[in-house]
């Protein structure tokens, strides 16, 4: 069985390991105590980011409705403009997004660094790398 420091909780998670000891603490999710460290099973944490997205996912709906089920929550760290395409990258807790769209719409959505926004991702072929 596979089990997760508070620390990879909360990199897995995209929250810090402070938001990770308080959830734990509150018993969002449960922790084995081993040597003075907590840990976290695997099939525990992974149902704990099933719930989590849930939530967030119903946060959501008030706001917009999408067949989409991969959002990224972020903040753009970077916009390079070009004639007619930009690109846009978005950091989402530990993962870097970057998309391609047009110049058009990047202004219209007013895209620029610093701004808060959600990539969604929609795709035919994923690749999966065991960690």
């Amino acid at each position: 069985m596979q089990y997760y420091t508070i620390g990879e909780t909360a990199r897995l998670l995209g929250v810090s390991v402070d938001t990770a000891r308080r959830w734990a603490d509150a018993g969002r999710f449960p922790v084995l105590r081993e040597d003075g460290r907590r840990l976290v099973e695997g099939r525990e944490l992974a149902a704990f980011c099933v719930q989590l997205a849930q939530e967030s996912a119903v946060d959501a709906e008030s706001e917009l409705r999408t067949s989409v089920r991969n959002a990224f929550s972020g903040i753009v760290t970077r916009v390079v403009l070009g004639d007619v395409s930009a690109q846009v990258e978005i950091q989402a807790g530990p993962h870097r997004v970057v998309s391609l769209l047009t110049r058009e719409a990047v202004e219209e959505l007013g895209l620029e660094v610093g701004s808060q926004a959600v990539a969604r991702v929609k795709s035919t072929n994923v690749h999966i790398d065991l960690a």
